[in-house]
């Protein structure tokens, strides 16, 4: 396939030199001196199922000059979506498939307020990784995993040859029965710690180990369950279990993009994460009191960094 990867940081570059490993034609968009060492030395990717350097590796800042797309990645933050939205509108053809994997509840709705909904899959992904330097990407944990459908969940064509390309880059993927039941699964799951490990500048395991900021974990996951099911969302009764077991396997040591994005005095996620179960809330009378602490104690870094 001919693929963009918009967005060659921990999630896209991972992702994109795995699909070029495999004989893909890929293209990454990036900036900067990230892409300029990437134009000069390739994307090298360092990860614990195995290094592999992309070289010569496609790279641009201008999407323009790719023709006949078959797929687009977005992998840059959620906040930055509706722009990318908009920069990728006119190169779209008419078999274009353009999948978010951004953490967020409602980035396929964002999408398709800029391009065609016909181009939109749902999608997201799991995995633990980020840019160690420039051109340079390091997957420390998790089995990385795609999972993506159709909207509507229909098995179309489409979606089956996509399968079949995760396949052959060896990607661990998942055709969603329910892509709404998967996107709010993740969305819990990376609510639930990433913020407030932003506000408590501490690992997930330092959190996990005092039983106050565990519980306020377990609080916040239970607000997002509320609204999830109130927007009928098929979320099994289990799950908050089950995403904190997964919290409990990751190493001692992880953090998420949100919490070092906001550490490092950068815009973040906050408002994709914890400011949308505020706003759902108030949209559905569902009370937020946990998700709102740690919304508005963060909410002055973020206006900070965005020079609000």
């Amino acid at each position: 396939m001919n693929i963009i990867i918009y967005g060659t940081g921990g999630v896209g570059g991972y992702f994109g030199a795995r699909l070029a490993q495999a004989g893909n034609n890929v293209t990454f968009i990036a900036r900067g001196k990230h892409l300029e060492t990437i134009k000069k030395n390739g994307l090298q990717l360092k990860s614990i199922d195995g290094n592999y350097l992309v070289k010569p590796a496609n790279a641009t800042t201008d999407i323009s000059e790719v023709k006949d797309i078959d797929l687009i990645l977005i992998s840059v933050k959620t906040w930055q979506l509706k722009e990318v939205a908009e920069t990728i509108k006119p190169v779209l053809n008419e078999n274009t498939l353009v999948i978010s994997l951004l953490n967020g509840c409602n980035n396929h709705e964002v999408l398709s307020e800029v391009i065609d909904k016909k181009h939109v899959l749902g999608g997201l992904c799991k995995i633990v990784s980020f840019v160690e330097d420039y051109g340079i990407i390091n997957h420390v944990a998790y089995k990385p995993t795609i999972v993506f459908g159709e909207l509507n969940n229909e098995k179309t064509k489409r979606v089956l040859k996509l399968e079949e390309t995760l396949n052959n880059a060896s990607i661990t993927n998942k055709l969603a029965e329910d892509i709404q039941k998967e996107i709010w699964t993740k969305y819990l799951f990376i609510t639930t710690f990433s913020a407030l490990g932003a506000l408590t500048r501490s690992t997930l395991g330092e959190m996990l180990a005092l039983p106050y900021i565990k519980n306020m974990m377990l609080k916040t996951a239970e607000e997002i369950f509320r609204i999830a099911k109130a927007k009928g969302v098929n979320l099994p009764s289990n799950i908050i279990d089950k995403q904190i077991e997964t919290l409990e396997s990751l190493p001692f040591e992880t953090t998420a993009s949100l919490q070092r994005d906001i550490m490092e005095g950068k815009p973040s996620e906050l408002e994709a994460q914890n400011g949308t179960v505020v706003r759902l809330g108030k949209e559905l009378g569902i009370p937020t009191p946990i998700n709102e602490l740690i919304y508005y104690e963060l909410l002055p870094q973020e206006k900070r960094a965005r020079n609000i």
